[in-house]
C-alpha cells in the first residue's frame, strides 16, 4: 500500500500487477479553469481517470460544502458519492499526479485520507517525471465509468489525524501555544503587497510562511526526509509539529506543507480548507500585514 508518494517506477510495476488501482489526473490552472481539461485531452497517463477542482473536488452550493472559501470542500458523503461512481472501493490503490508541482493532485490525497481512505499517494514529479521515464500516455476526453456502484456506506468517515479546521476553531486558538498556523502562500502575498485573488490582502496574525513549492528539488520531486525535516523544524523553531494547521488562499496549495511535513516523519497535522480566502470574508476578524 502506498499512502504519501508513489514513484513512477513504483507505479509501472503496480500496474502489472492485479492489485486493485486507479489513476488520477488533477492538473488545473487557477487562471484558465478550463486549462485542466485540454491538458488531458492532450494527453495523460494511460487508463487514467479526470478529477477536476472546480468540478469534482469542491462543492457547488453552501448546502453540500464541508468548508467555506474559494475552493469550499464537498461534504464527505457527496464525495464519497462521486468515488463510488468513478470505481473507487475502500479496497482501490488510488494514485494522483498532475502538471503543477503536485499541488493540485495534493487535494484529491487529503480528500480521501480525510474521508478514511489510507491507499492513496501522490505521483512524484508529477506527469513530467512520467513522461521523462518513457510511461504509457494517451489521449482524449475523460471517460465516463457506467457500470461503476457507489459505495458511500463502506467508508469510516473517519480523519485518524487528518483533521479538517473550521474558522471558528481557528479564531478561538489564535495567539495559543497550541495552534501554529502555517500560510502556503507566496512571499508577496503573505505579506499583503499584493493580492490577485482574495479582496484582502495580507494574513492570519502569527502565521508563519513556507510557500508550497519549497518542498521540492530542482527535479520537481520532493526533497528528502532528512531536508524536509531540517527545514521544518528550522521554520517551527521549538514549536510542536502536532499544533499545525496548514493554510493558503483556499485550502489547495496547503496540502503539499501538509504532505511534506508527513514525509518528514511527522504525523498527520490539520487542514483549514477555508484559508485566507474565508478567513479575511468577515472583516471584523484580524488581519495582519508585513
Amino acid at each position: 500500500m502506498y499512502t504519501t508518494l508513489i514513484s513512477v517506477a513504483q507505479l509501472q510495476v503496480l500496474q502489472k500487477s492485479s492489485a486493485p488501482l486507479l489513476v488520477f489526473d488533477c492538473s488545473f490552472e487557477l487562471s484558465q479553469p478550463a486549462a485542466g481539461d485540454a491538458q488531458y485531452e492532450q494527453a495523460h497517463l494511460a487508463g487514467a481517470l479526470r478529477a477536476d477542482l472546480d468540478r469534482d473536488l469542491s462543492a457547488h452550493g453552501a448546502t453540500d460544502a464541508a468548508s467555506g472559501g474559494r475552493h469550499p470542500l464537498p461534504a464527505r458523503e457527496k464525495f464519497a458519492t462521486w468515488l463510488g461512481a468513478m470505481g473507487v472501493t475502500p479496497d482501490t490503490q488510488v494514485v494522483t499526479y498532475d502538471r503543477q508541482g503536485m499541488v493540485y493532485c495534493g487535494r484529491l490525497w487529503w480528500m480521501l485520507k480525510w474521508l478514511g481512505h489510507n491507499a492513496v499517494a501522490v505521483l512524484d514529479g508529477g506527469f513530467a517525471a512520467w513522461q521523462t521515464a518513457g510511461g504509457s500516455v494517451e489521449s482524449g476526453s475523460a471517460a465516463v465509468n457506467t457500470s461503476a456502484t457507489v459505495h458511500v456506506s463502506n467508508y469510516p468517515f473517519a480523519h485518524d489525524g487528518y483533521a479538517l479546521a473550521a474558522t471558528s476553531d481557528v479564531a478561538k486558538n489564535l495567539g495559543k501555544p497550541g495552534q501554529t498556523l502555517l500560510d502556503a502562500r507566496g512571499a508577496v502575498r503573505f505579506r499583503g503587497e499584493s493580492e490577485p485573488l482574495d479582496p484582502v490582502a495580507g494574513h492570519i496574525p502569527g502565521a508563519l510562511n513556507r510557500v508550497f513549492s519549497a518542498n521540492l528539488d530542482a527535479q520537481g520531486f520532493f526533497k528528502s526526509r532528512e531536508q524536509l525535516r531540517s527545514e521544518f523544524d528550522a521554520l517551527l523553531a521549538g514549536r510542536d509539529p502536532a499544533t499545525v494547521v496548514h493554510q493558503c488562499g483556499s485550502g489547495v496549495s496547503a496540502v503539499p506543507n501538509l504532505l511534506a511535513m508527513e514525509l518528514a516523519g511527522y504525523g498527520p497535522t490539520a487542514l483549514y480548507a477555508g484559508s485566507w480566502s474565508e478567513w479575511c470574508s468577515d472583516p471584523s476578524r484580524p488581519m495582519a500585514q508585513g
